[in-house]
């Protein structure tokens, strides 16, 4: 096999490897080590969007969380797990939760208990009155 061949091989199996990995790497607004401190230790009602980096739906949500969030940052606790990376917290969180599909968004009552729970993109009214009706 000729070096240029083999150049060509490697380029063609690692090339989309490093693409992957760089545009997966470091993408979390949040770490799980501060999500379940949130999560534990807050008064507020909290809002928790288990999501992923490639999946469509979950940018759609994104979308819709970045416009009704603002109005609600003094009042809620947000926080998103991206699930991207499977690390220890994560996959407690993900347990504890049962989430079985990306994005799951799960509304707690201020004393922790879940009020809300919901698979799939959804409209901003319907976010908005789930969180409306948080405790």
């Amino acid at each position: 096999m000729s070096r240029k061949s083999l150049i060509t091989i490697l380029a063609i199996l690692v090339i989309p490897v490093v693409a992957f990995w760089g545009l997966t790497f470091n993408k979390e607004d949040s770490t799980a080590a501060v999500a379940v401190t949130q999560i534990q230790n807050t008064g507020k009602p909290q809002v928790i969007k288990f999501s992923s980096t490639m999946c469509l739906e979950c940018k759609e949500v994104e979308k819709v969380f970045e416009e009704l969030l603002p109005q609600y940052k003094d009042k809620i606790t947000y926080t998103e797990i991206i699930v991207d990376s499977r690390n220890d917290m994560k996959n407690n969180l993900i347990k504890k939760y049962n989430v079985q599909l990306v994005p799951t968004v799960i509304m707690l009552n201020s004393d922790g208990t879940q009020n809300t729970r919901i698979e799939g993109a959804r409209s901003k009214e319907d976010f908005e009155q789930c969180i409306k009706g948080l405790k």
